[in-house]
């Protein structure tokens, strides 16, 4: 008897254990969104870094044959800067129409589109070089950063839309593991034995083209986003059939159920504008997260490690010839912060230590959740301009900062991420003192959570009915 319960109990705990994993074609579906959308922010981020010398050998050379003078110095840091942060205003462009793509194009179809993007960008890089126009370089950095900034909004858009809700949280991850897949694959092939020496930059920075083609060859596999099949689409046929493929013809039924009754909440609610977002009570907290949030994740430093980590152990005093194999490190970690070197020589170790436990802390926090998260504060109707505000934050910080942290470096030297450092613990207390606790939440039991920040604790149910009028009366 004990023998035949003991076989129960563990058929049981392993039915458990597989409901808890994703499907095959969830897995695989993340996987091919993620190759040409975080996975291609996070390359392009990083690559960037290896042929830093190179390219200013470029500007100088070119330079000095357009006009015959000598590159002035503080116009190359100019210059530099430029083709680095272009990428982050570009990403700001895709950001910006990121969310209308979505809309009109599904999750899918906008992924899909994106590449041609990317594929175009390459091809300017990849000629800068030998036709001598440096602005083809800025053109292509500004063209792969609209890429980026499409990608890292929608991509986490379709997967916060497929997952089933006790495994939004594990798959959304596969944002931040491409992300960082990402970067620590351009660190790799930015070696000096592979695409990083002076012969085959130009190469390095047009491999962006591959994960786009790998996007173009495996995402068209898998079925649109069963929630804008039916919520936007209405198409209810289609949706049952992408669920069955992600979640099975036995469990499909709860999903389709749950998407049902978010569709019913909604009334028919259309997607709105960003600046709908911005006069609506009931998203305000919500609104205020996502900003914090993005804000935060950009302006704690991260993506100036990966941007100028050579000026950064530069000035830390590690050797020439040892930076590119330290920085390399930097990509198999993810974050928090690179204080200090001095005047003896163990310490800067010590500060590229640091910097090592800055990149780990910070994809254990904000570098995975955050996109997860605007997910999660949003329904339907206002998710899409959720994330156009929120990469819209995310990439002018970026933009900031990838324009000011050389000069940074240059002033403060050693103390340059010391600037970080409150911003970090502001972030920190909202986190804790703001936001609730999502897990295994559907995105309507956590619209209920943030309606007591919105609306007063002690708000009166006909306050609420008034708000629903007033939103009935908007929409016609």
């Amino acid at each position: 008897m004990n023998v035949m319960s003991s076989l129960i109990w563990a058929g049981r705990r392993m039915e458990l254990s597989q409901q808890n994993l994703p499907s095959w074609t969830l897995f695989l579906a993340v996987c091919a969104v993620g190759i040409g959308g975080t996975f291609q922010y996070g390359y392009n981020v990083s690559i960037i870094n290896a042929p830093t010398q190179h390219i200013h050998k470029f500007l100088n050379e070119t330079w000095t044959s357009r006009y015959h003078k000598e590159l002035n110095p503080d116009l190359l840091t100019f210059l530099w800067s430029v083709i680095a942060s272009i990428f982050s205003l570009g990403g700001l462009c895709g950001a910006l129409i990121g969310g209308s793509m979505a809309i009109r194009l599904g999750r899918k179809g906008a992924l899909l589109m994106n590449n041609i993007i990317a594929i175009l960008a390459c091809i300017l890089m990849g000629i800068s070089f030998p036709t001598g126009l440096f602005e083809l370089l800025i053109i292509g950095r500004f063209l792969i950063g609209i890429n980026s900034g499409i990608g890292i909004c929608v991509q986490p858009l379709y997967i916060g839309e497929i997952a089933p809700k006790h495994l939004r949280g594990g798959m959304a991850m596969g944002t931040s593991i491409f992300l960082t897949g990402g970067i620590l694959t351009g660190q790799i092939i930015g070696l000096r034995e592979l695409l990083g020496g002076e012969t085959y930059w130009p190469l390095l920075l047009s491999s962006s083209c591959f994960p786009a083609f790998a996007q173009l060859l495996f995402l068209p596999w898998f079925p649109e986003s069963p929630r804008y099949l039916l919520i936007d689409r209405g198409d209810e046929l289609s949706c049952a059939k992408a669920l069955k493929r992600f979640h099975g013809s036995s469990e499909y039924q709860r999903e389709m159920e749950d998407i049902q009754r978010e569709r019913f909440a909604l009334d028919g609610e259309k997607p709105k504008k960003p600046w709908q977002l911005f006069t609506d009570r009931g998203v305000r907290w919500q609104l205020i997260t996502v900003i914090v949030m993005t804000m935060g994740q950009q302006l704690s430093g991260i993506n100036a490690i990966y941007f100028y980590a050579t000026y950064i152990f530069e000035q830390a005093g590690i050797s020439a010839e040892k930076i590119p194999y330290v920085t390399l490190g930097t990509g198999a970690c993810e974050c928090l912060t690179a204080l200090t070197c001095e005047l003896y020589s163990w310490v800067p170790y010590v500060s590229m230590t640091s910097i090592f436990a800055f990149i780990l802390s910070f994809g254990l926090g904000p570098g995975g959740i955050t996109n997860t998260l605007t997910a999660e504060l949003f329904i339907q109707s206002s998710r899409p301009a959720a994330y156009m505000i929120g990469g819209t934050t995310s990439w002018i910080s970026f933009f900031t900062i990838g324009m000011l942290f050389p000069f940074i470096v240059n002033e403060l030297k050693q103390y340059c991420f010391l600037v970080f450092l409150l911003e970090c613990s502001l972030v920190a207390a909202f986190i804790f003192l703001v936001i609730p606790e999502t897990k295994n939440k559907s995105f309507l039991e956590i619209k209920k959570e943030f309606h007591k920040l919105n609306f007063g604790r002690n708000t009166e149910k006909k306050d609420t009915e008034l708000y629903e009028r007033r939103q009935l009366r908007d929409e016609f």
